[in-house]
C-alpha cells in the first residue's frame, strides 16, 4: 500500500449546512431526511447525492450517518462535500467517526460543532485504494446490521398483522358470521366465536381495564455524576426507537441505587413516560428490552415504566401488540400534557379498556409469535457481536496500526 498523506480536515472536505424544510415528518417519499441525531422523515426532493455524510451540528449528541441514497439535511446538521477526487465517501464516514469531529464543542449554552474547529484538525488520508478497503471492511459489518434489522422490522411487521387480524379487526369472527372458508389451522380456527356481540366484539370476550392484567413500575432518577462506566445501564428514554421498538445504543452506565422492581430483565415489556419529540413519536410506545452482554442489570430510568402482566392469563407479546394499537396509542396522547416535554399520565395504562380474548386464544397468540420473537433476539444478538468486531477494528484500521489482511480475516470469521 502507498504512503498516506498528512493533511487538514479543512483541506479535504468542506461542511455545508441544511436547509429548513416543511412536511418531512409521516409522510411517504424516496429520500431520507436527516437531522443532527439521523433520520428525521423523507421527502421528494433530496438536497445532496448519494452516498453521502451527515454530521450533526447542534445539541448534546451530534451523530454522523452514512447515506448509501441521495437525501436532505436540514438545519440542525451539516453534509460532506469532498474538496478532493481522490477520497472515498464512506472512508470519510469512518474517518470522522475515527477522530470525533461529533463529539468537538465550541463551549456555548447549545453544544455545538462548528466548522472552524474541524477543518483546523489533522487527517491522514491513505491512497484511494486503500480507502476503499477500509471503507469495503467496515461497510461489511454495518451491511449486515442493516439487513439484520430490516428482517426485524419485517418480523414485527408479521407479529403486528397477526395481532391486528385476531385481536382488533377480528377477522376469523367476522369470516365465521359471513360463512367465508377458513384460513387458520382448525386448532385455532374452532376457538374463535361465529359471532359478535352489541358491543361489535366477539360474543364471550370481555372487556376490562388493564390494572386488572398489568402493573406499572416506574423507573428510577438519577443524577448526572451517576452516569458512570459500570456493570449496570438504565433503560433510557433513547431505547426507544421513534413509533416504538427497541434501540440497544440508548443505555447509560449507571453507578446510582436502585429498587429491585427497577430492574428490567431479558424480554420484559418497558413504556415510554415522557417523550421530546416534535410529532409524539415515543410517549407511549412499548419497547421490548434484549439482553446486552456488556452489562449484569439493567434498570429502568425515570422516563420509563416496567408493564409486568399480572398472572399468566395474558402473555407480554399479547400487551406489547396492544399498546402499539392506533386505540392505545389515541388514548395514551389525550392523557399526555405538556407542550416542549409531553409526559403520560399514571393513569393512561391503567385506565385503558381492552377486549380480551379467552385464556386459550392469548396462549395460542404466544405460542403463535414465540418463533418471531426468538428470531428478533437472535439478529439483535447477531448484531451486537458485528458491531464490537467492527468497533475493534475501526480504530486500527483508519490509524494503520494492523494490515487489511489481518481485518478481512475477521469478515471470514463472522461471514
Amino acid at each position: 500500500m502507498g504512503e498516506w498523506r498528512a493533511t487538514k480536515w479543512g483541506d479535504e472536505i468542506s461542511l455545508e449546512y441544511g436547509k429548513a424544510i416543511r412536511g418531512y415528518q409521516n409522510v411517504v417519499a424516496p429520500y431520507p431526511v436527516y437531522g443532527t441525531n439521523g433520520p428525521v422523515g423523507f421527502t421528494d426532493t433530496p438536497l445532496a447525492p448519494g452516498p453521502g455524510v451527515i454530521l450533526g451540528r447542534k445539541g448534546a449528541y451530534r451523530g454522523v450517518h452514512y447515506s448509501p441514497d441521495p437525501f436532505f439535511v436540514i438545519d440542525t446538521a451539516y453534509y460532506v462535500k469532498p474538496k478532493m477526487a481522490d477520497l472515498n465517501m464512506r472512508w470519510l464516514y469512518y474517518a470522522i467517526i475515527y477522530h470525533k469531529l461529533g463529539e468537538i464543542d465550541d463551549g456555548s449554552p447549545i453544544p455545538s460543532t462548528t466548522r472552524a474547529a474541524v477543518y483546523v484538525r489533522d487527517l491522514e488520508v491513505p491512497p484511494i485504494e486503500e480507502q476503499e478497503a477500509i471503507a469495503s471492511v467496515l461497510g461489511f459489518f454495518d451491511d449486515k446490521i442493516e439487513l439484520n434489522r430490516r428482517m426485524n422490522e419485517t418480523l414485527e411487521a408479521m407479529a403486528r398483522a397477526i395481532f391486528k387480524d385476531w385481536f382488533v379487526d377480528f377477522g376469523p369472527t367476522r369470516a365465521k358470521a359471513e360463512g367465508r372458508p377458513p384460513y387458520l389451522a382448525p386448532e385455532i380456527w374452532d376457538l374463535f366465536p361465529a359471532a359478535l356481540d352489541d358491543e361489535d366484539k366477539p360474543v364471550g370476550w370481555e372487556t376490562q381495564t388493564l390494572d386488572t392484567i398489568v402493573s406499572l413500575t416506574k423507573g428510577r432518577s438519577y443524577k448526572s455524576a451517576e452516569l458512570q462506566d459500570a456493570t449496570v445501564a438504565l433503560v433510557t428514554l433513547k431505547s426507544f426507537q421513534r413509533g416504538g421498538g427497541y434501540r440497544r445504543d440508548g443505555l447509560k452506565p449507571y453507578t446510582g441505587k436502585f429498587k429491585l422492581e427497577q430492574v428490567v430483565s431479558p424480554g420484559e415489556l418497558v413504556i415510554a413516560l415522557t417523550d421530546v419529540t416534535q410529532a409524539a413519536e415515543v410517549i407511549g410506545k412499548p419497547a421490548i428490552v434484549l439482553e446486552d452482554a456488556r452489562y449484569e442489570a439493567l434498570v429502568a430510568s425515570l422516563d420509563v415504566g416496567i408493564v409486568r402482566p399480572r398472572g399468566k392469563r395474558i402473555g407480554r407479546s399479547f400487551i406489547a401488540q396492544m399498546l402499539l394499537t392506533e386505540q392505545f396509542q389515541n388514548h395514551a396522547y389525550s392523557h399526555s400534557t405538556g407542550t416542549t416535554v409531553l409526559h403520560l399520565s399514571k393513569e393512561a395504562v391503567p385506565t385503558f379498556q381492552a377486549c380480551l380474548p379467552p385464556v386459550e386464544i392469548a396462549a395460542l397468540f404466544e405460542e403463535a409469535v414465540e418463533p418471531i420473537s426468538m428470531r428478533i433476539a437472535a439478529n439483535a444478538h447477531e448484531s451486537d457481536v458485528l458491531a464490537q468486531t467492527r468497533d475493534l477494528l475501526l480504530p486500527k484500521l483508519m490509524s494503520g496500526e494492523i494490515r487489511l489482511a489481518e481485518a478481512e480475516k475477521a469478515v471470514e470469521a463472522v461471514a
